[in-house]
């Protein structure tokens, strides 16, 4: 018999399609620039006169002819301690929330929903004051521990639900090849569905992480001298707003960058060693 065999075209490339090292740098320089262009033309036409030889001072400052971080450092400092910590346990309330919802306990799903209900429900400032205001005086809570049990229980809540979207994306077939091999629930969750899981909820993640560097600015309401608080006082001193709440964005978008950056490299090994 002959064998007609079907010769299959290579896929065409498309200009538009490669991804090259150069080209997205291009890309990026050329972003800015045009961003530069614009503001400039803004700040022509207003009238505004620019005096960003002043900023530096409020970044990095010379003491005794040493290095020191200047106010927007400072409080740049203070920003990642909350927002660090605060990740931290928003990650481990989402896990426990969104576990406690695919459980078969009645009164453990009735206390999550009613937290996920309460929370997505209520704006984060009401529940900062709530804390610091109503709590804080009862329990003892200072502004710091205040300021990170409000933005855990507020971030903690929407964690929760890209927890629970991964944990029931794992096909059925994990959970039956885990149970015939003798585990339990928790050696199940532990060394064969969050370990998947993990992996298609990286991008979300990071989202909701970079969501709680940018929502650490509201704890400047209750007085702590974050980023966003140290550039208002700089501000009201300097008479430069413009110069300073920029350079604050730009302080901001070099951490929620590096974060989304080192997320990237991290699910990029995943997928290789999946």
């Amino acid at each position: 018999m002959n064998t007609i065999e079907r010769v299959v075209p290579a896929p065409r490339k498309h200009f538009f399609l490669l991804r090259s090292p150069a080209r997205d740098i291009f890309q990026f320089v050329l972003l800015v620039a045009i961003l530069v262009w614009l503001l400039l033309l803004g700040a022509s036409r207003s009238g505004y006169k620019w005096e960003w030889y002043r900023v530096p001072r409020y970044i990095l400052g010379v003491v005794e002819g040493r290095l020191t971080a200047g106010p927007l450092l400072q409080g740049l400092s203070l920003t990642l301690r909350i927002s660090g910590i605060s990740l931290v346990l928003a990650f481990v309330i989402g896990l426990v929330t969104a576990l406690l919802r695919l459980s078969d306990s009645l009164v453990g799903r009735a206390v999550a929903r009613a937290y996920l209900e309460t929370i997505r429900n209520t704006p984060m400032l009401v529940q900062l004051f709530v804390i610091y205001f109503i709590l804080g005086p009862i329990l003892g809570i200072e502004r710091f521990l205040s300021a990170v049990m409000a933005l855990s229980l507020f971030e903690g809540a929407y964690a929760s639900e890209v927890f629970r979207a991964g944990i029931i994306s794992i096909h059925k077939g994990q959970w039956q090849a885990s149970y015939s091999l003798g585990l339990s629930a928790v050696d199940t969750y532990r060394f064969v569905i969050l370990p998947q899981a993990i992996r298609r909820i990286l991008p979300p993640l990071t989202s909701q992480a970079v969501s709680l560097i940018k929502d650490s600015s509201l704890v400047s309401m209750v007085s702590l001298t974050d980023l966003t608080l140290q550039a208002g006082i700089v501000v009201s001193e300097t008479f430069l707003p413009f110069e300073i709440w920029f350079t604050t964005a730009g302080l901001y978008l070099v951490v929620t960058v590096t974060l989304s950056t080192v997320v990237n490299r991290m699910e990029q090994r995943f997928r290789i060693v999946g």
